[in-house]
């Protein structure tokens, strides 16, 4: 579908204020209440399970690095400890910051701390950042995370497999935070409340990673940093080749997660290692479901959304050829057609229209 050419500004304080949509505007497939009740149970054991055989494999990996240290062998452990390291950790800092893990808070305030940190997430701003994200996913002008603006860059989100394209500006946000510096996109989500906490967690990071650092030049090692620091760049980049596919070449200013997101079956691996992300439009419409409760969930709504991408590949295939053609028209999306007997969207799959009103 293809409408004006327009280039956009997605900033949230630039040009274009963003759509407004109420909680009310959006659209959610009906599940039974008490169904909707068993789903959104928390459960200590089922969190305790997937997160410790999650550090059970890091400390075996990083063993393994630390043995092969200096042969041949510590490549292919140092890709095992950085999937677990930088990959593991990018979908666990957002499932803690949905607090729906564990059944007890201070689990998932510490495991959110932990991921945050080992994904270069400032657990404060990224807080707020994901808060927006989801009441106003992929609205223009409104959603602060929207990874594939029109046109995207392409070779900028190939660069990004290793981190290059967001790991950076992460950095130098973490410089900048720790000097108590907002920008203005910033300050339109962060909470005064948080701030100075954003700050105090900006220093804490940077103190840590200093000091791994200084380690590493005092040892004459790169041992140090390949443990802690650099496996959020090597390491991260199944975590992007997953989540690529949540929103990438889909509709924007449409209260309908069922035209947004992406649902993407995927095998236990790559759902292990992305909590369970794959089930995407299911996260959306109801994000406080725990990630174990995601795959009855997509049972319960299944016959009320597109049918799910069978595999990463199957993905691909169609948001390449969307993407560069958005290269060329900046306002073509790929729409995604309801099944027989589903409810009709809130946007009469006319997300231009929408926006009109």
């Amino acid at each position: 579908m293809t409408q004006s050419i327009h280039i956009r500004d997605y900033s949230l304080t630039g040009s274009e204020p963003g759509v407004s949509f109420s909680p009310r505007d959006w659209y959610s497939t009906p599940v039974p209440r008490a169904r909707m009740k068993e789903l959104l149970t928390r459960s200590d054991r089922a969190g305790l399970i997937n997160y410790g055989l999650w550090l059970g494999f890091l400390g075996i990996s990083g063993a393994a690095l630390v043995l092969t240290w200096g042969t041949w062998w510590a490549f292919p452990a140092a890709i095992v400890y950085g999937i677990f390291y930088g990959s593991c950790a990018d979908s666990r800092w957002h499932e803690c910051a949905h607090g729906t893990v564990f059944k007890t808070r201070w689990l998932n305030k510490i495991f959110y701390q932990l991921a945050s940190f080992m994904a270069f997430k400032n657990p404060y701003l990224w807080r707020w950042s994901h808060t927006r994200h989801h009441t106003h996913t992929i609205v223009v002008g409104r959603d602060p995370e929207i990874a594939f603006p029109r046109p995207p860059a392409v070779f900028s989100q190939l660069l990004n497999l290793l981190y290059l394209r967001a790991g950076w500006p992460e950095v130098l946000r973490m410089v900048r935070l720790a000097l108590g510096r907002l920008t203005a996109d910033e300050r339109d989500f962060l909470v005064k409340a948080d701030r100075p906490k954003a700050f105090m967690a900006a220093q804490i990071h940077l103190t840590v990673l200093g000091s791994v650092v200084t380690i590493s030049i005092a040892s004459g090692s790169w041992l140090p940093v390949m443990l802690v620091g650099l496996p959020s760049f090597y390491g991260s980049w199944l975590h992007h080749l997953l989540a690529t596919t949540q929103h990438a070449g889909l509709a924007e200013d449409v209260p309908d997660h069922r035209l947004n997101s992406r649902t993407v079956l995927m095998n236990p691996f790559f759902r292990f290692v992305y909590s369970n992300m794959n089930y995407h439009m299911e996260h959306h419409m109801y994000p406080m479901v725990p990630f174990y409760a995601l795959p009855a969930l997509h049972e319960e709504m299944k016959a009320d959304c597109p049918a799910p991408y069978k595999g990463v590949l199957a993905a691909y295939r169609e948001m390449i050829p969307a993407m560069l053609r958005q290269q060329r028209d900046p306002a073509y999306f790929v729409e995604r057609p309801l099944p027989p007997g589903a409810n009709p969207s809130p946007a009469h799959l006319a997300p231009s229209a929408m926006a009109a009103e």
